[in-house]
C-alpha cells in the first residue's frame, strides 16, 4: 500500500486529580489537534489521572477498566467525530488481578485498531510499575490505520534499542512513544539537564538507527507524591517529533500545554533508509545472543 505524507500530532497535557475532568481536557486538545491539521494524534502516558505510581496503593486498582471500555468508547467517538486516528494510553483491566498499561490504535473511523501492552516495566523511586503492572504479552506492534502505519510503545519502552528495531522491521512509518517522565525535584538542579538531554537523545537515535519518525508524548506539571511520601515528580515536557535521520522537527516547552504538529512523509522514509541502509547491512545470522541476559 502507498501512503501520501500525512500530519502527526502530540497533546502535551497537564493532569490534575479529577479523571473525568481530564479526559475532557483531552477530547478539547483533541479537537483543537484536529483543526491544526493533524491526522494521527497522540496522548500522555496514562492521561486520565496523576500519575499513580508513586506509591503502592492497592485500592488504584479500581481506577482500571477493560478495553473495550469507557475511556477507549470516548476515544472512538472523538476520532470518527474529527476523522482522525488516535493513540491513547489506558490503565487496562485484564482480569482481577492481572492489568495492563496499554495503548490503544484508533482509526479515522472510530475503530479500535488494536492495542500494545507497554513491555518493560520500571521499578525506581516514584515509578512502582512493577506493583500495578504486568508485562505486555503481545508483543511489538504496528497497526495499518487509513493515513500510514503506526508504532506504538510506551514510555520506559523508549530506552530499548530492541523494542524500536522490532517495531520499525514491521513496516512502521512512525513510533510514538505515550510518557510519563520527570525529575525528583530534588535532582533536577544537578541532573535535570541531562537526564532530559538522554531522554531526547536515546529516542532520536531510534529513529536514525531504523529511518523512522518518532513522536514522544509527555505531560507537565508536578504532582504530588500520596500521603506525602515523597517530594513528588516535577514531568518534564519536552515532547518532540524528529524525523528518519533524527532532526527534531518541533519540540514543545519544559512547562506548558501544547499541541505539536509535524508532517510524516514516507517518501523521507524511503529516500534515508536508500543511503543509510541499516537494514540491509544487519547480520541477522550474528545475533541470536541478544536473547541472553548477559555475556556468558
Amino acid at each position: 500500500m502507498t501512503y501520501k505524507p500525512f500530519t502527526l500530532g502530540l497533546i502535551q497535557m497537564r493532569m490534575t486529580a479529577d479523571p473525568a475532568a481530564n479526559l475532557a481536557h483531552a477530547l478539547d486538545m483533541i479537537a483543537k489537534a484536529a483543526k491544526q491539521g493533524a491526522q494521527v494524534v497522540c496522548l500522555p502516558e496514562l492521561f486520565k489521572g496523576w500519575y499513580f505510581c508513586q506509591s503502592e496503593d492497592p485500592s488504584v486498582f479500581d481506577q482500571a477498566e477493560p478495553i473495550p471500555g469507557p475511556t477507549s468508547e470516548a476515544l472512538c467517538t472523538a476520532a470518527r467525530a474529527h476523522g482522525i486516528a488516535i493513540v491513547g494510553s489506558i490503565f487496562e483491566r485484564r482480569a482481577a488481578g492481572v492489568y495492563h498499561n496499554t495503548a490503544v490504535m484508533i482509526d479515522a473511523d472510530g475503530s479500535l485498531v488494536g492495542i500494545y501492552r507497554k513491555m518493560h516495566i520500571p521499578d525506581d523511586p516514584l515509578y512502582y510499575e512493577k506493583y500495578y503492572f504486568t508485562p505486555g504479552d503481545l508483543g511489538f506492534k504496528a497497526f495499518d490505520t487509513t493515513f500510514g502505519k503506526i508504532g506504538t510503545l510506551v514510555c520506559w519502552d523508549q530506552w530499548y534499542p530492541e523494542g524500536a528495531r522490532l517495531t520499525s522491521m514491521q513496516g512502521a512509518h512512525v513510533l510514538f512513544y505515550p510518557t510519563a517522565i520527570g525529575w525528583h525535584p530534588k535532582e533536577k538542579a544537578e541532573f535535570g539537564k541531562a537526564q532530559a538531554d538522554a531522554w531526547e537523545t536515546i529516542q532520536r537515535s531510534h529513529a536514525i538507527a531504523n529511518g523512522i519518525y518518532v513522536a514522544s508524548c509527555n505531560r507537565i506539571g508536578h504532582e504530588p507524591t500520596p500521603e506525602g511520601k515523597g517530594d513528588g515528580i516535577e514531568f518534564f515536557g519536552n515532547s518532540f517529533i524528529a524525523d528518519p535521520f533524527g532532526r527534531i522537527l518541533v519540540k514543545a516547552s519544559s512547562d506548558k500545554e501544547e499541541i505539536l504538529t509535524a508532517v510524516c512523509d514516507p517518501t523521507l522514509q524511503e529516500t534515508t533508509r536508500r543511503h543509510w541502509p541499516f537494514f540491509r547491512d544487519r547480520r541477522i545470522d550474528a545475533y541470536g545472543a541478544i536473547t541472553e541476559r548477559f555475556g556468558k
